[in-house]
Protein backbone atom coordinates (compact mmCIF):
# COMPACT_ATOMS: atom_id res chain seq x y z
CA UNK A 1 0.00 0.00 0.00
CA UNK A 2 2.93 2.25 0.66
CA UNK A 3 5.05 1.35 -2.36
CA UNK A 4 1.90 2.12 -4.18
CA UNK A 5 1.15 5.46 -2.78
CA UNK A 6 5.10 6.30 -3.42
CA UNK A 7 4.84 5.35 -7.07
CA UNK A 8 1.61 8.22 -7.51
CA UNK A 9 4.25 10.63 -5.69
CA UNK A 10 1.68 11.16 -2.74
CA UNK A 11 4.97 10.68 0.10
CA UNK A 12 7.17 13.31 0.43
CA UNK A 13 10.48 13.20 2.48
CA UNK A 14 11.75 16.29 3.57
CA UNK A 15 10.15 18.06 1.38
CA UNK A 16 11.01 15.91 -1.80
CA UNK A 17 9.34 13.15 -3.47
CA UNK A 18 9.92 9.54 -2.30
CA UNK A 19 10.90 6.20 -3.79
CA UNK A 20 9.89 2.90 -2.46
CA UNK A 21 13.39 2.16 -1.22
CA UNK A 22 14.38 5.86 0.32
CA UNK A 23 16.03 5.44 3.37
CA UNK A 24 14.96 7.34 6.00
CA UNK A 25 17.01 8.70 9.01
CA UNK A 26 16.32 10.20 12.17
CA UNK A 27 14.92 13.69 12.16
CA UNK A 28 13.61 13.43 8.50
CA UNK A 29 9.57 14.77 7.75
CA UNK A 30 7.65 12.55 6.25
CA UNK A 31 4.68 13.97 4.81
CA UNK A 32 1.58 12.32 3.03
CA UNK A 33 -2.38 12.53 2.69
CA UNK A 34 -4.69 9.83 4.78
CA UNK A 35 -8.37 10.26 5.84
CA UNK A 36 -8.49 13.59 4.15
CA UNK A 37 -5.67 15.27 6.28
CA UNK A 38 -2.31 15.99 5.60
CA UNK A 39 -0.04 13.88 8.28
CA UNK A 40 3.30 15.22 8.96
CA UNK A 41 5.48 12.34 10.36
CA UNK A 42 8.75 12.88 12.37
CA UNK A 43 11.43 10.18 12.95
CA UNK A 44 12.91 10.21 15.97
CA UNK A 45 15.26 6.73 15.82
CA UNK A 46 15.61 3.91 14.00
CA UNK A 47 14.89 0.46 15.04
CA UNK A 48 17.40 -1.93 14.83
CA UNK A 49 15.13 -5.18 14.11
CA UNK A 50 11.42 -5.17 13.78
CA UNK A 51 9.03 -3.55 16.08
CA UNK A 52 5.07 -4.62 16.68
CA UNK A 53 2.56 -1.68 16.19
CA UNK A 54 2.87 -0.61 19.24
CA UNK A 55 5.73 0.41 20.12
CA UNK A 56 6.26 2.06 16.64
CA UNK A 57 5.49 5.59 18.74
CA UNK A 58 8.79 5.53 20.48
CA UNK A 59 10.35 6.43 16.98
CA UNK A 60 8.41 8.60 15.31
CA UNK A 61 6.54 11.90 16.41
CA UNK A 62 2.83 12.73 14.82
CA UNK A 63 3.53 16.41 14.45
CA UNK A 64 0.14 16.93 12.75
CA UNK A 65 -1.71 19.87 13.32
CA UNK A 66 -5.00 19.60 16.02
CA UNK A 67 -6.79 21.93 13.36
CA UNK A 68 -6.51 18.89 10.58
CA UNK A 69 -8.18 16.69 12.83
CA UNK A 70 -11.01 18.81 14.18
CA UNK A 71 -11.50 19.86 10.03
CA UNK A 72 -11.86 15.79 9.95
CA UNK A 73 -14.62 16.00 12.47
CA UNK A 74 -16.74 18.82 10.79
CA UNK A 75 -16.40 17.01 7.24
CA UNK A 76 -18.49 14.21 9.01
CA UNK A 77 -20.70 16.13 10.95
CA UNK A 78 -21.81 17.83 7.48
CA UNK A 79 -21.79 14.56 5.37
CA UNK A 80 -24.11 13.20 8.32
CA UNK A 81 -26.25 16.25 7.73
CA UNK A 82 -26.44 16.29 4.62
CA UNK A 83 -27.88 12.74 4.24
CA UNK A 84 -28.56 10.50 7.61
CA UNK A 85 -26.86 7.28 8.00
CA UNK A 86 -28.99 4.29 7.19
CA UNK A 87 -31.07 6.75 4.13
CA UNK A 88 -30.97 6.37 1.20
CA UNK A 89 -31.43 3.60 -1.28
CA UNK A 90 -33.02 0.42 0.92
CA UNK A 91 -31.18 -2.63 1.15
CA UNK A 92 -32.24 -6.00 -0.72
CA UNK A 93 -33.91 -7.13 2.57
CA UNK A 94 -35.96 -3.55 2.53
CA UNK A 95 -36.92 -4.38 -0.73
CA UNK A 96 -37.96 -7.56 -0.27
CA UNK A 97 -40.17 -6.56 2.61
CA UNK A 98 -41.74 -3.76 0.43
CA UNK A 99 -42.66 -6.00 -2.09
CA UNK A 100 -44.18 -8.35 0.04
CA UNK A 101 -46.16 -5.87 1.73
CA UNK A 102 -47.60 -4.72 -1.71
CA UNK A 103 -48.17 -8.06 -2.52
CA UNK A 104 -50.40 -8.60 0.89
CA UNK A 105 -52.75 -5.15 -0.01
CA UNK A 106 -52.89 -6.59 -3.86
CA UNK A 107 -54.14 -10.05 -2.54
CA UNK A 108 -56.61 -8.51 -0.21
CA UNK A 109 -58.27 -6.08 -2.71
CA UNK A 110 -59.01 -9.55 -4.44
CA UNK A 111 -60.34 -10.91 -2.05
CA UNK A 112 -62.49 -8.16 -1.35
CA UNK A 113 -63.74 -8.65 -5.39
Amino acid sequence: MVTEACKKNHITVNGQVAKPSKEVFPTDRITFRKDQITQIITVLDIPESRVGAKLVDIYRKNETPAEAYAHLELLKLSKEHYRKAGTGRPTKKDRRDIDDYGDEIYDEEKTDL
